[in-house]
Parts: structure tokens; C-alpha cells; sequence
């Protein structure tokens, strides 16, 4: 069976112009990268209510929580085979507040040496045609949808 993941698209309005918030991943591997990269805020899951999940990583990987009017979005399927379940969220917070947990890995490799480094390292709020440079790919779907619901082009 494939993994599933579940996480939350915010989006807000600013001028009349639809931005999304996007996190970049933590840790060694991911320090230098940039364009495709970015995510929504999301975690794995087992027997878990799809959204219950995504409110629960949320919360864990931006030390805060959301809630509000959730917009179910079709999931997509990442290169690896995993499945993201995603719920849409208007809502505005402070990207230069958040708090995520953190997780330990061996760095550098083969040192014996455990290091402890952010699930998330940074969120930052895009327009439209910069998250979806910014966003893994296959995630770029989710802002599609969005696009398609709030009938905005």
C-alpha cells in the first residue's frame, strides 16, 4: 500500500491577487534547494481522518493551528507514489512566527553524529505564478484546483 500524506494549502488575497503559503523542508539536503523544492505544510498518515491529519501537521510543523472553512482538494499522486490529501484554507498568518518540530539525522554521514534539524527551515506567501515554480510538482495540481474553485485566473 502507498504512503499518504495530508496538509493545508492557506491562501489570502492581497490587492485582489491570490497568494499561497508554501514551506521549505528542513535539513542538509534540502539547504540549497529552491525552484520545485517548496511544499505545502504536510505529514504521513495511517488510519487517520485525511483532515484531522493535515490539521495535526499543521500544527506540528508550523507551531500553530488553523481552523475555518476547509476545502477538500482532489489528491495527487508525487513521483514516489505517495498520495497528498489537501484541504484549502483562506486564511492569513505570520510566516516569520512559525515554530516547527524537528527531526534527527545522521550529518554528516557516516560520522556516528546525530543533528537535529527543522521539519520546516522557512514559509514564505507567493503569488500564483511563482508558487507554482516554487512547488514540487506534483503538488502544483493543488494550486490548479484552488485556482478552478475559487474561480480565479
Amino acid at each position: 500500500m502507498s504512503k499518504k500524506s495530508a496538509g493545508i494549502l492557506l491562501y489570502r488575497f492581497t490587492n485582489k491577487e491570490l497568494q499561497v503559503m508554501l514551506v521549505h523542508p528542513g535539513g542538509p539536503f534540502w539547504k540549497n534547494k529552491d525552484d520545485g523544492s517548496w511544499s505545502i505544510p504536510k505529514g504521513e498518515f495511517t488510519d487517520e481522518d485525511p483532515l484531522s491529519a493535515a490539521i495535526r501537521e499543521f500544527r506540528e510543523e508550523m507551531g500553530m493551528g488553523v481552523d475555518g472553512e476547509f476545502i477538500p482538494l482532489s489528491p495527487v499522486k508525487q513521483k514516489s507514489g505517495k498520495l497528498i490529501f489537501a484541504f484549502a484554507l483562506e486564511h492569513d498568518i505570520d510566516v516569520t512566527k512559525i515554530k516547527s518540530n524537528h527531526f534527527e539525522l545522521e550529518w554528516p554521514p557516516h560520522s556516528g553524529k546525530k543533528t537535529q534539524f527543522p521539519e520546516i527551515d522557512r514559509a514564505d506567501w507567493f503569488f500564483v505564478d511563482e508558487a507554482l515554480k516554487k512547488m514540487n510538482a506534483a503538488q502544483a495540481n493543488l494550486i490548479k484546483q484552488l485556482m478552478e474553485t475559487l474561480h480565479y485566473s
